[in-house]
């Protein structure tokens, strides 16, 4: 089911790095805020005709209020143009799609790496931290800054939520503020300063090309689950420390955790933790958990107390896990500092801090792979 519009362009409203956002009267009436792409569709301008797509906004689901511009029909120098790397690459990402872009490969035999990159099969001991919801990046990364403050972080996005990399508001808050050194878009997703075709190659690139100190792996925006085990785009998270496994790195796996969600699967330890780290990983992996809660106060620190008993439980059942404690003084400060909101199924640090606590001490533990950098 694809449901389209037609309107025509009445403002322009603010927008961010590779997004321009416009206000469009639909035909019949209506107006909506719309998202246009600029490297696959151009930028709108007042008085434009517009096509859009409505579907997810009909449906209520997670476009953050948005309908997605298709195309600018009626002015074709609006149109985006071919770049000379778009020219060289012939990755193909959101394959088969009306709005597939073609870009250059960071392994391409036409780009500047491909040498680098023929043969390279070994991470070299490099720090992989995966979670599964892309709201944890900036708690990650927070962590991670708080013990390294000049560790050079590759963000790797996958495929599981958004494909495009520029819907990412964190994203683009997060290297305008210096705390990412690379973006690496992985499998269908796109837009990232470097396209991989895999997870492996994507941390290849990480390591080699960019020379990351610690490479963070999470899906974009946009988390799908059907409230079963197994149906979550979550699960691979445990598939790329799987894939940092093979080639040498050190996997650490961030837990996602809850201490305010109205679903009881997602309370404590998520279910979807416990399936992508307990059954889908299968390498060794490190997994960091609040080692203290004396300075903490209910129900922040009966959340973590319960947390900890379940990851040591999970660790119980699946050996190639190892439980590691980790201190949170100064977690908390060290997230209120952070460049970019931190909001995570609509709350915030102060509605669930419990949740971005647990990603920063993940980063906090994966820093500490790296060394003392700072």
């Amino acid at each position: 089911m694809m449901t389209w519009r037609e309107g025509r362009v009445r403002e322009l409203l603010p927008g961010w790095d590779g997004v321009v956002v416009v206000s469009v009267d639909l035909d019949g009436g209506a107006i909506v805020r719309a998202l246009a792409y600029l490297e696959l569709v151009g930028a709108p301008v007042v008085g434009d005709r517009v096509l859009l797509n409505i579907t997810a906004l009909e449906r209520g689901l997670g476009t953050g209020g948005y309908a997605l511009v298709v195309a600018i029909p009626d002015r074709p120098d609006a149109w985006p143009g071919t770049t000379p790397d778009q020219a060289a690459g012939h990755l193909v990402k959101a394959r088969y799609t009306p709005l597939q872009p073609m870009v250059l490969g960071v392994d391409d035999p036409e780009g500047e790496h491909h040498g680098t990159l023929a043969e390279a099969d070994d991470l070299e001991g490099l720090p992989v931290l995966a979670t599964d919801l892309h709201s944890a990046l900036p708690a990650v990364l927070a962590g991670v800054r708080e013990r390294a403050p000049r560790a050079r972080v590759a963000y790797v996005m996958t495929d599981g939520g958004a494909l495009p990399l520029a819907w990412s508001r964190t994203v683009a808050g997060l290297r305008d503020a210096g705390w990412l050194a690379a973006t690496i878009t992985a499998g269908q997703a796109y837009g990232g300063d470097l396209e991989a075709v895999t997870v492996h190659t994507a941390l290849l690139a990480a390591r080699h090309v960019v020379g990351a100190d610690l490479a963070v792996v999470v899906q974009g925006p946009g988390n799908l689950g059907t409230d079963t085990r197994w149906g979550f785009s979550g699960v691979a998270a445990g598939e790329a420390l799987n894939a940092a496994g093979v080639l040498g790195g050190r996997p650490v796996a961030g837990l996602r955790v809850s201490q305010a969600d109205a679903r009881e699967r997602h309370r404590g330890l998520s279910h979807h933790s416990a399936t992508a780290f307990g059954r889908v990983l299968a390498h060794p992996a490190d997994v960091p958990v609040p080692a203290t809660t004396d300075r903490l106060t209910d129900p922040l620190a009966s959340c973590l107390r319960r947390v900890r008993e379940e990851a040591r439980a999970l660790a119980d059942d699946a050996p190639h896990l190892t439980v590691v404690d980790v201190d949170t003084c100064g977690l908390l400060d060290a997230l209120r500092d952070v460049p970019v909101t931190l909001s995570t199924m609509g709350r915030g640090l102060e509605e669930d801090p419990a949740s971005f606590l647990v990603a920063a001490v993940a980063g906090r533990h994966a820093a500490t792979l790296v060394g003392d950098l700072g």
